[in-house]
């Protein structure tokens, strides 16, 4: 129910005035010009109405009291209305709602319900819940009332759907309309950032997988490195136990022969029959002790070189590989630098541009500098260490050339000396002299001393092989290290006990290893980390946006599906409305002409559409008929509601043939039977009835209070038939400062007051 209404400072209301709605029927008096009609239009405005012109102004200005004689002008215009809301005919748990509207001279417009700002859309939202609007069926202003009749058949549905409170699915519709619009802007946004970055993408999948393989082969190292690893050191511990274990007995044999020879040396040294081949036989042993030591220093010598050698050939074959390598090629700073200088040139020319042409244009200029910058710097790296390892090695060869030279002759030496002593032995063996034993002992100790160093020159060479080993062995657990990391050489940690095995298998072993590490160090994983990161944010942003995506699908089709569902509503419930208001149309009608009949009805027309065609900058609808071709239209068809009357006593049965009063009579017959659909709280009657005559206004008075039992009415009017229904009467006035003024009547009080 409608309590009041308080104005101030809307148009000719200069100052603060209340209406009070306490009865079902009020009406409002006045001469004309006095301002009445401006209590309706106070209502429309209140209630969200956004057409000045429907408000009778040209500008927000002319709703706000412009000044009077004595009577400064307002800066600002409000109207509040208030409801009885105890029967929550509004969706808010208050027992009084006010909806209140304030405009201030700058245009600026302000909304509150219960003296809380809110939103047009929330007060549209919430009037529509209780079939309330800015302008409809329930407020009519004076000359609308003929409005419905002569609307077209779109319009008259729209007013149709407004009376039966269908608006609030327009607004859910469209609403949901501007969502689906959004969501596929949003889908087509979505799929745009796929696309873009699919390639890049793609591009970080296949670096991974590289990656990945390189991961494998590096964990497939490890394990080649660990078994390797415990093999190496389990024999190198064991060889070195052997060796000391072999040169045990031949130096305790040679510790003894020393002896012996000493005590021979002793013997001969003191002996009177010494001889000048005593002497000899002294002299060629000392010759050939000196000449088999540095025989064996020489050959340690050309084994150590080839271990050297052996060593650099594999550093040399690494170098090598690197060197062609295009993952380690190193590109100076200077360059590095130039290339970002232009880079930052183009981005700083386009950074405050907001034209997306000029931007493109920009990443394309990038990618060019970049792309020119990896093409001019793709060649191998230039690294020349291998050729400081290759020097060496040549020196090294130079060297052990030289010592094969020392050894040749060494050996040639050895054995002239061999022959002489030889030869010596043979003449002291035939002669029977007994002071010949001492010599005979020299000749047996140097013999077996001889075949003893022999062994131990064996031993000798077999313990220089495994220091090598044992280098190697060092240098690859360094390499591991580096390579694969820390967990390649704790191979003591295995708990693996190694069966026995030939040397070549471990060999064979090695082998496999380097070709594992030339593989690697081919793959060239460079910053993998950051690669792996780089695809790992990529794909997370690329599942993102594919759920994103399957997200606004849904809510795509779920919006489709409420828009077909809003839609099958509207058709229904406006099908069963028109019904509804048929009934009710042909009761009015039949009361306000004592017979005849009236209806709506649905139809559909077909309507020729001009195509939006480039004639030399007309639009649509500017050509004339003569120059209308049939062959540029399209037909469009539209459903809306054609009414049809059949007077009594009369053979009138279209709206086109009825006089001024009878289309009066029909409107407002249609009026109130829409309005009885689904009766508003209120409706605003606005000096509709001032084309009746007496009969007329009787049966409009009787109308209006039968519609009094449903809604509760307000009427401006000057038809006294009408005034004798309302229960209270507002006079307005308007004096020479411009100012409307209220005076009231209440019927109720006056009659017990003239009692």
């Amino acid at each position: 129910m409608l309590k009041s209404i308080e104005l101030a400072g809307f148009k000719s209301f200069a100052k603060k005035s209340v209406l009070n709605f306490n009865t079902p029927i009020s009406s409002i008096v006045g001469p004309n010009g006095s301002g009445k009609s401006n209590v309706a239009e106070a209502f429309r405005f209140v209630l969200g109405e956004q057409s000045i012109k429907s408000l009778r102004g040209k500008r927000v200005e002319d709703l706000i009291f412009n000044g009077g004689k004595d009577a400064a002008r307002a800066n600002r215009a409000s109207a509040k209305v208030v409801f009885d809301n105890t029967r929550r005919i509004f969706n808010l748990d208050f027992d009084e709602v006010s909806l209140e509207r304030v405009i201030h001279r700058d245009s600026v417009s302000e909304y509150f319900i219960n003296g809380s700002a809110v939103r047009l859309k929330d007060i549209i939202e919430l009037l529509a819940s209780a079939h309330i609007g800015a302008s409809g069926h329930h407020i009519i202003s004076q000359g609308e009332a003929d409005k419905i009749l002569n609307a077209n058949i779109k319009e008259r549905r729209e007013m149709i759907e407004d009376a039966l409170g269908l608006k609030i699915y327009h607004y859910k519709k469209e609403d949901s309309q501007r969502k689906l619009v959004k969501t596929e802007e949003n889908i087509k946004q979505v799929e745009s950032l796929r696309r873009e970055i699919a390639p890049h993408l793609k591009f970080l999948k296949k670096q991974v997988e590289k990656i990945e393989k390189t991961i494998e082969m590096r964990e497939q190292l490890k394990n080649f490195y660990l078994e390797y690893f415990k093999r190496e050191d389990d024999y190198i511990k064991a060889e070195k136990a052997r060796l000391v274990e072999e040169k045990r007995v031949p130096l305790a044999e040679l510790a003894r022969l020393e002896q012996e020879l000493k005590q021979a040396k002793e013997i001969l040294s003191r002996s009177e029959s010494k001889d000048v081949k005593s002497d000899e036989i002294m002299r060629l042993e000392s010759e050939l002790r000196e000449t088999r030591l540095s025989k064996d220093l020489l050959v340690r010598e050309i084994g150590r070189i080839e271990g050297e050698i052996s060593y650099l050939d594999r550093q040399y074959k690494k170098q090598m590989q690197a060197a062609t390598s295009v993952e380690a090629k190193k590109v100076d700073l200077s360059t590095v630098e130039s290339m970002i200088g232009l880079v930052s040139q183009e981005i700083e020319a386009s950074s405050n541009s907001s034209d997306l042409s000029l931007i493109k244009n920009t990443l394309n200029k990038i990618k060019g500098i970049l792309l020119n910058f990896i093409n001019e710097n793709k060649a191998p790296a230039v690294d020349d260490s291998h050729k400081e390892t290759e020097q060496e090695m040549a020196t090294l060869r130079v060297r052990k050339e030289e010592v094969e030279k020392e050894l040749i002759d060494i050996k040639n030496k050895e054995s002239e000396f061999t022959a002489k002593y030889n030869s010596v032995k043979e003449e002291i063996e035939k002669e029977k002299d007994s002071n010949r034993d001492a010599e005979k002992a020299v000749f047996r100790i140097m013999a077996e001393q001889n075949e003893i160093n022999t062994k131990l020159a064996g031993l000798q060479n077999r313990e220089e092989r495994l220091t090598t080993d044992e280098n190697n062995f060092k240098q690859e657990l360094t390499e591991a290290g580096v390579l694969v990391g820390v967990e390649a050489v704790r191979y003591k940690e295995l708990l693996l006990e190694m069966m026995p095995e030939e040397r070549g298998n471990q060999e064979e072993r090695r082998k496999n290893i380097e070709r594992l590490k030339i593989r690697i160090e081919d793959a060239g994983i460079g910053s993998s980390d950051e690669v792996l990161r780089e695809y790992r944010d990529a794909s997370e942003r690329d599942t993102f946006l594919e759920k994103e995506l399957v997200d606004l699908g849904a809510s795509s089709v779920s919006l489709q599906a409420l828009i077909k569902e809003l839609d099958d509503k509207l058709t229904t419930e406006f099908k069963i409305g028109v019904e509804k208001i048929n009934t009710q149309f042909q009761e009015f009608f039949s009361k306000m002409f004592g017979g005849g009949t009236a209806k709506l009805s649905v139809i559909r027309e077909v309507k020729k559409k001009r195509r939006d065609t480039d004639l030399s900058g007309l639009e649509v609808g500017e050509l004339g008929d003569e120059s209308f071709d049939q062959t540029q239209a399209e037909e469009v068809s539209e459903e809306g509601i054609d009414i049809e009357v059949n007077l009594p006593k009369k053979k009138i049965k279209g709206l086109m043939m009825l006089s001024g009063g009878e289309r009066a009579l029909t409107s407002i017959a249609l009026l109130f039977a829409m309005s009885q659909v689904n009766p508003p709280p209120f409706i605003i009657l606005d000096e509709t009835d001032a084309a009746l005559d007496e009969a007329n206004s009787k049966k409009y008075g009787d109308m209006i209070t039968e519609l009094s039992k449903y809604s509760q009415l307000i009427l401006v009017t000057h038809n006294r038939e009408t005034m004798s229904r309302a229960g209270i009467i507002y006079g307005v006035t308007m004096g020479m400062d411009g100012i409307s003024k209220l005076l009231s009547i209440q019927f109720d009080e006056a009659v017990q007051v003239a009692k």
